[in-house]
């Protein structure tokens, strides 16, 4: 049903090959790994720049949070507030643009399994499979013209676990108030300086 399907390691990603990466391409997946930030913003960034949509799915806990910035919607750099932002701040804020509803907070009884010093977030294979179930799909809408899918500030997390699927709205994307109040339990988390049992 694809024509094409690019794959290209992390390390050979450059500004000078982005273009290249991204040429003849309907819709970019986000499958860079999480702590991949600076990789993942020029990837981004170029996409906007080119018209091409950007679909991105984390495993969370045992679930999936998607997001989708359509090239005429909000970018993902006004979406997560990355800029002139230190390392460990663009993480949290990452982690906060992408489960508003932090749905999977209540279940994870494991939070030293996170290191951020380390670059260490294990994901369940449940979470991952989910991911891919929901990035296909959307995948196929997209291509397809078929249904809509809610662009950024809209935000969509089901987990597994509690049965639960919540679509959130995030005008501002971490601008929004709500997300500084998320932020404010997400810093210390990724600093080390609260335990969660």
């Amino acid at each position: 049903m694809f024509k094409d399907v690019k794959f290209i390691p992390i390390s050979a990603l450059q500004g000078d090959n982005v273009v290249d990466f991204l040429r003849d391409v309907d819709v970019y997946v986000d499958g860079l790994d999480f702590f991949a930030l600076p990789a993942r913003r020029m990837v981004f960034a170029k996409c906007r720049e080119l018209g091409i949509p950007v679909l991105t799915a984390a495993p969370l806990g045992m679930g999936v949070a998607m997001l989708y910035f359509s090239p005429n919607g909000m970018s993902a750099e006004d979406y997560f507030r990355w800029e002139g932002q230190e390392s460990l701040e663009q993480y949290a804020r990452f982690i906060a643009g992408l489960s508003p509803a932090m749905v999977q907070r209540d279940y994870l009884v494991a939070p030293e399994a996170v290191n951020f010093q380390e670059k260490r977030g294990p994901s369940t294979v449940m979470a991952c499979d989910l991911c891919a179930g929901v990035m296909g799909t959307s995948v196929l809408k997209l291509i397809l013209g078929r249904g809509s899918i809610r662009a950024a500030p809209w935000g969509m997390h089901f987990d597994a676990y509690h049965q639960t699927l919540k679509h959130t709205w995030r005008p501002f994307g971490n601008a929004n108030p709500m997300q500084w109040l998320l932020l404010k339990f997400i810093r210390p988390v990724l600093r080390g300086g609260t335990k969660r049992s």
